[in-house]
């Protein structure tokens, strides 16, 4: 019997890695409802979902900052560290870009929360612009090199904002998803999140072109769960969509509750 604790910590984190880069697979998408806590988080397992990501949008807010890395890291990894306590299954951490964190501190302080993956986009919040893909493949590959030598498993998902700052017409703006999110596999990703691809056409191209699993946020206007797998979606996410949408509730209750009216008498939903 393995008596080394930890031993066994990083033998249980290697394990959620693996199980959760083994549930990438296109036409049969992992299913994320992003969180934004511990009491979220277990939701989303008793609701039967076998990973649990968390979203930076939704938890700037809860901690009282605003997203694009205005939350400083350590509370952010805090975050993610009382969810992963919360739930037994494998946690995905959204990191934007890092927090400004250099990838061998990135990787020490991501795997000592539990978390077996993480998200990290090529948007610099320094300046509001892409990051040039080279440079930004070249970050994707030490975060990978990082927790190599460190011994550590971490499924990363490269997200390409190609779909909201690229500014160019649809054709262009694919080739740029499609030249980044490459880069990015190469350089030792293990999925491709561009973020904001919307249309059907789009998307198929995506899957099919991608060379590696491909990541859609699900939102109004983008085609339906079982027509995301079809077109050979391999992960969904939610962002802060459901997050979102029990702030507009809550807003609502407390809006029956000034006009003196009880809150617990709206539909759900609205």
């Amino acid at each position: 019997m393995n008596s080394d604790p930890t031993a066994s910590t990083t033998t249980t984190a290697a394990g959620k890695a693996a199980e959760l880069r083994a549930l990438h697979v296109p036409g049969r998408p992992l299913v994320l409802p992003n969180v934004w806590d511990a009491a979220s988080a277990r939701a989303v397992v008793a609701a039967g979902f076998p990973v649990v990501a968390t979203g930076s949008a939704a938890i700037a807010p809860v901690l009282g900052y605003d997203d694009n890395e205005g939350t400083p890291a350590g509370l952010v990894l805090d975050a993610v560290a009382r969810i992963a306590r919360a739930v037994p299954v494998p946690v995905t951490a959204d990191m934007e870009r890092g927090y400004g964190l250099a990838p061998a501190e990135l990787v020490e302080r991501l795997a000592a929360t539990g978390a077996a993956g993480l998200n990290l986009e090529d948007t610099d919040h320094r300046t509001g612009a892409m990051a040039d893909p080279a440079e930004q493949a070249a970050f994707l590959a030490e975060v990978r090199r990082a927790a190599g030598d460190a011994g550590v498993d971490l499924v990363i998902n490269a997200r390409v904002d190609s779909y909201l700052r690229h500014g160019g017409t649809p054709a262009e703006i694919l080739a740029d998803a499609l030249d980044r999110g490459r880069r990015y596999l190469a350089a030792g990703a293990d999925c491709v999140y561009p973020i904001g691809a919307a249309a059907a056409e789009s998307i198929a191209a995506l899957a099919a072109e991608m060379g590696g699993p491909v990541n859609v946020l699900f939102r109004p206007g983008v085609p339906p769960l079982a027509e995301l797998a079809e077109l050979g979606v391999a992960r969904i996410s939610f962002g802060h969509g459901l997050h979102a949408a029990a702030q507009a509730y809550l807003a609502a209750m407390l809006g029956e509750i000034a006009a003196g009216r009880s809150p617990y008498d709206l539909p759900a939903g609205r």
